[in-house]
């Protein structure tokens, strides 16, 4: 059984659209989460006015991304929160399904019918939620409606590790903030 590639990128092709350059500006703080992302969606009414989250995972993986976040910003010499408008990348890594590989001696080998990307719950919006909202109960900014743009927002297989940036080797997600600079005046 032949292994196919799952992208393929011309020459000189960057691995992911929106990747900051290695020479273009560094991110205010970059955080690594691991763990099961969880989304933060919906909420069911439980009785008496109360509402609890429907997905089980969405506070252990904001707990992570708290966690990581707090880390991060000691490790970051000088950072401070950010107040202004903010550009953020997130991404997603999540392990692939034991029925993506054959079977026997092909059980390291992919299936041709394999998705290449994860396309399936939970939603990358709900996702990318829970994510800005552990960022913001820890201080790293005043409030998400700071984000004004996303470079790279995706849900990406750990199996792409070293060939798309940012790709965790295990379930989590990559966060790169920067502050979003004015526009320069013309002339």
């Amino acid at each position: 059984m032949e292994a196919y590639p799952l992208f393929d990128t011309p020459a000189g092709a960057p691995a992911a659209a929106g990747a900051t350059p290695p020479d273009g500006p560094r991110p205010a703080l970059e955080i690594v989460a691991r763990g099961l992302p969880g989304p933060q969606g919906s909420k069911r009414h439980i009785g008496d006015g109360r509402m609890i989250e429907s997905s089980a995972k969405v506070k252990p993986w904001r707990e992570t991304v708290s966690w990581a976040a707090v880390a991060a910003r000691q490790r970051t010499r000088g950072f401070v929160p950010l107040t202004g408008p903010v550009r953020a990348d997130m991404i997603f890594s999540f392990a692939r399904p034991k029925t993506h590989y054959g079977t026997g001696r092909n059980a390291a080998l992919l299936r041709p019918s394999a998705p290449p990307r994860p396309h399936v719950m939970p939603d990358l919006s709900k996702l990318a939620r829970s994510t800005e909202d552990a960022l913001t109960t820890v201080g790293v900014y005043r409030d998400d409606a700071l984000i004004v743009e996303y470079g790279v927002l995706g849900k990406w297989y750990t199996t792409d590790h070293g060939r798309v940036p940012g790709v965790l080797d295990s379930p989590g997600c990559t966060i790169r903030l920067w502050a979003v600079e004015p526009p320069e005046e013309p002339g």
